[in-house]
């Protein structure tokens, strides 16, 4: 965006806490606040709203949380009794911390927006990916785009239209635990293609890494790994260099530390993406029309 970032002091008691303070005036200013909530998820989160509550009190004009890795969004939904749902209690808290708007990259399902009672811009990784492997130049009839479980087939739907339309294979398993998954079988031809797999984060690469597996079986000539959150609990990196994969593609919506980068990662920067959004958020304009469109912005 061409510009400086704001000065901000934030640091440790030595039970824990946090304190923050703003190292120049906010009063009347836009203020933008780019934090993940990523592991260590509670730490950042509580970072962001002690970040929202200073820029408040500090008379800041407007506050939009910039989120490019929404942490508990996995929790979207009771899917048994007695379960919180914990993205609704997340978005309350930003909103009641002071927020006035959400930036946030490839939610985990797009109902979450609802969960904000403030306006949120949900942006997409997948332009930055897709640029990517178009620079591959991977003969468009090898391709086959690959959902790594049923309920992700609608973003593998969305990009395998902007890869040339090309066809889809769904991998279908059964969960019976948290981070455990079983795959069981899969629906679509992959013969002889480079498979893409899509999915918006990995965590442990479980679930990825069976689906590639299987697809080996199927006789799948090279297996790709797209996903826009790199969330990488362990084991994730002894799967995902373990040779299945020709090429695990991320975005850096999570910083990766040193130690967990291998031979077949390669990461690319959503900044250009989130600056962009930023600056036509600013300005009141719109992102669905060209040439902007590419920017994904719902």
């Amino acid at each position: 965006m061409g510009l400086e970032l704001g000065k901000i002091k934030i640091k440790r008691f030595a039970d824990g806490e946090i304190y923050v303070q703003l190292q120049e005036s906010v009063r009347g200013c836009d203020v933008y606040l780019v934090q993940p909530t990523c592991p260590p998820a509670n730490e950042n989160l509580m970072e962001l709203l002690i970040m929202i509550d200073a820029c408040r009190r500090a008379s800041a004009k407007n506050i939009t949380a910039v989120i490019p890795y929404f942490g508990y969004a996995r929790a979207d939904r009771k899917t048994q009794g007695r379960e919180s749902i914990a993205a609704k209690l997340v978005a309350n808290l930003i909103t009641e911390a002071g927020a006035d708007r959400v930036l946030a990259c490839d939610l985990h399902s797009g109902q979450s927006m609802g969960y904000f009672d403030i306006p949120v811009d949900h942006v997409h990784g997948q332009p930055v990916i897709l640029d990517y492997l178009a620079s591959k130049a991977i003969c468009s009839d090898d391709l086959v785009v690959v959902s790594p479980d049923v309920g992700g087939v609608a973003r593998a739907r969305a990009f395998a239209k902007k890869l040339s339309d090309a066809p889809l294979a769904i991998v279908d398993k059964r969960r019976h635990a948290h981070n455990v998954a079983e795959v069981m079988n899969l629906i679509g031809d992959v013969r002889g293609k480079v498979a893409v797999m899509v999915d918006d984060m990995i965590d442990t690469a479980g679930t990825i890494a069976k689906g590639a597996a299987l697809l080996h079986q199927e006789g799948a000539r090279e297996v790709y790994a797209c996903s826009t959150h790199a969330v990488f609990s362990p084991p994730a990196i002894e799967r995902l260099s373990s040779g299945l994969f020709q090429e695990v593609i991320i975005t850096n919506t999570i910083p990766v530390a040193e130690k967990n980068y291998f031979s077949q990662l390669t990461i690319l920067s959503v900044a250009n993406l989130l600056g962009e959004t930023i600056w036509r958020v600013h300005d009141d304009c719109a992102g669905g029309f060209e040439p902007y469109s590419s920017l994904g912005i719902d």
